[in-house]
């Protein structure tokens, strides 16, 4: 464990899988069993269990917020839930399993260094397990933990555990997943959540909970390729410091110092920096994640959407730009229509030049039918009114990432990745 709380690391997962897999009942079993719950949470819970009649105290209620969740016993909304253990911070996002909601899986898992997939042990591999499989691999997500749950329904068999972790490996190994985990439990009854359990001897690998709070996410975060987006210019009004001027933004990569070279991007101008503030303190250095003020030798012209980047590795501009585009909207997605898209602080319009084919989730293979309906993935070249300056999503989550807002609505209609 670090020097002090507030310097543990922490690590964001999100949960999927095909519908009632018991997603919002292991992380109520998470947050039961590592004493993250509060007296009176306990005891709301256990009075709407003793409602439901069901015998056993109901953990998914303390994930289940909505009051249609509850009265469904389904995940509509991603529900972010926080704890922590003495060695880790978490923060969860519980996401729907209904197809129809799949959208906002990948609302949740868009920041997530983890994905749990839950597969019901009864039941093997559904459609929606390798939806949730390919998003979490199109997402970048380095760290991907099956989960084969309800391993009580089937009598602790080791056989039906195996039959479906080989399955599992073979259609993951078609992802692009750096780290793949299985671990067989019982959400509803706790075995190999927190605790081992005594019923599942012959399974000899770590627990779930030992998984969270062991799997490495340092080296997760891109600290090779410099990237800065500008969010705001800093100009106190303060007499004292009227000639400061900083450039505040979060680091999307790489490692700035104090004295290094940086090129502004789009204009090209070359500075060094002359000073780094994290809140009211000055460093000599900020890194990714990190939110800082960075001060420029020189005076540059630069405004939010501006990047400064490394002169060495630059990223790459274009008006032209291929992603894999996740469309949320009702409305299918128009070849040569028009949106406002967002890419990391900088704001541009774009018309989508080409819908280059549609994924089928189940086969990992170009479908037939072409037309992005809600739910849908597929490959899109869009023309931008500006170029962007963006890196494959492979490499770095944050400048590969973007999306496309309706114009007449303001709805958030896709997220892309660019390849």
């Amino acid at each position: 464990m670090k020097d002090g709380y507030l310097d543990m690391d922490l690590l964001r997962f999100t949960t999927a899988g095909s519908v009632d897999d018991g997603k919002s009942t292991l992380i109520g079993r998470l947050l039961y069993d590592s004493k993250a719950i509060f007296d009176d949470q306990l005891e709301a819970v256990e009075k709407a269990s003793a409602k439901r009649g069901t015998g056993e105290v109901d953990l998914s209620l303390l994930t289940d917020g909505l009051r249609a969740e509850r009265e469904q016993g389904i995940t509509i909304d991603v529900a972010y839930r926080y704890f922590a253990t003495p060695k880790r911070k978490f923060i969860i996002a519980d996401t729907p399993g209904h197809i129809q909601y799949t959208r906002n899986m990948v609302t949740g898992a868009s920041t997530a260094n983890l994905a749990i997939i839950l597969v019901d042990a009864r039941k093997g591999i559904q459609e929606q397990t390798n939806r949730h499989a390919f998003i979490a691999s199109l997402l970048g997500i380095p760290h991907v933990v099956f989960c084969i749950n309800k391993m009580d329904l089937v009598d602790y068999d080791r056989s039906v555990f195996e039959r479906i972790q080989k399955e599992l490996e073979d259609f993951s190994s078609k992802l692009e997943v750096k780290d793949v985990n299985f671990v067989p439990i019982s959400a509803l009854k706790g075995d190999m959540v927190v605790e081992r359990g005594e019923r599942m001897p012959w399974y000899q690998g770590p627990t779930l909970m030992y998984l969270l709070e062991n799997v490495h996410i340092a080296g997760d975060h891109n600290h090779i390729d410099r990237r800065f987006p500008v969010q705001c210019v800093i100009r106190p009004m303060t007499t004292e410091h009227h000639d400061f001027r900083g450039f505040a933004g979060r680091v999307a990569g790489g490692i700035f110092r104090s004295g290094d070279a940086v090129q502004v991007l789009p204009s090209g101008f070359q500075s060094t920096i002359k000073s780094i503030h994290i809140g009211d303190e000055e460093v000599q250095e900020c890194y990714a994640p990190q939110s800082a003020v960075i001060t420029l030798a020189d005076e540059i012209d630069i405004s939010r959407g501006d990047m400064l980047v490394g002169p060495n590795s630059p990223p790459e501009s274009s008006q032209d730009v291929e992603v894999m585009l996740c469309w949320f909207n009702e409305r299918p997605l128009q070849p040569g229509g028009k949106y406002a898209l967002r890419h990391t602080s900088k704001d541009a319009r774009c018309m989508v030049k080409e819908v280059r084919y549609k994924m089928d989730i189940n086969t990992l293979r170009k479908a037939d039918d072409a037309q992005i309906r809600m739910n849908d993935i597929g490959r899109v070249l869009l023309r931008t009114t500006v170029p962007l300056h963006t890196d494959k999503y492979a490499r770095n989550r944050h400048t590969g990432s973007l999306i496309l807002i309706d114009e007449g609505t303001n709805e958030t209609v896709a997220a892309g990745m660019v390849v």
